[in-house]
């Protein structure tokens, strides 16, 4: 169903993929998990390591599944899929069971780590680093606008340890 790939091999616009067609983050183990969708991150090089970035909200319900697990999963999906990709945005874990909701099918990596069969590209990551944003750094004041409650975000820095693209 997938094949593995290294990362340096994915032929796609990280721009496109996280900004404009979204990522499904997931973390957790089986029996306990639970995924967001997410439009701010991006995929590169740090650390002499082939990383992806990712930022979550700590009043996000995903926030303690990353914080408690050492793997996370970044999923992309087609097009016909954005209705899941919304709802997984908008609704919360701790309101609706999105494992039976949102009719995707959970796979285990080796590492314990969850993806999904109907995304087209998956990339599993380990953390490395976490920062929380400080708004005391921000040199352009325009950004604190996307802050109404002052939740910043922290971000997380895992490396990417495979990477999966569906068979043609």
């Amino acid at each position: 169903m997938f094949e593995t790939i290294l990362p340096e091999k994915l032929n796609e616009n990280a721009i496109q993929l996280i900004g404009k067609e979204w990522m499904l983050i997931s973390a957790g183990k089986p029996g306990n998990f639970n995924n967001m969708t997410g439009a701010w991150g991006g995929l590169g090089n740090l650390w002499n390591k082939p990383v992806a970035f990712i930022f979550i909200r700590p009043t996000r319900y995903t926030y303690k599944f990353i914080e408690e697990n050492d793997f996370f999963t970044i999923n992309f999906f087609e097009e016909k899929y954005r209705d899941i990709l919304n709802l997984s945005g908008t609704k919360s874990g701790r309101d609706i069971d999105k494992m039976n909701g949102l009719g995707l099918t959970p796979i285990e990596s080796e590492n314990l780590s969850i993806y999904y069969a109907e995304a087209r590209i998956v990339i599993e990551c380990k953390k490395l680093y976490h920062h929380d944003i400080n708004p005391e750094n921000f040199l352009d004041d325009s950004i604190i606008s996307n802050y109404p409650k002052r939740d910043f975000h922290r971000m997380y820095v895992g490396e990417i340890i495979k990477t999966l693209v569906k068979k043609s």
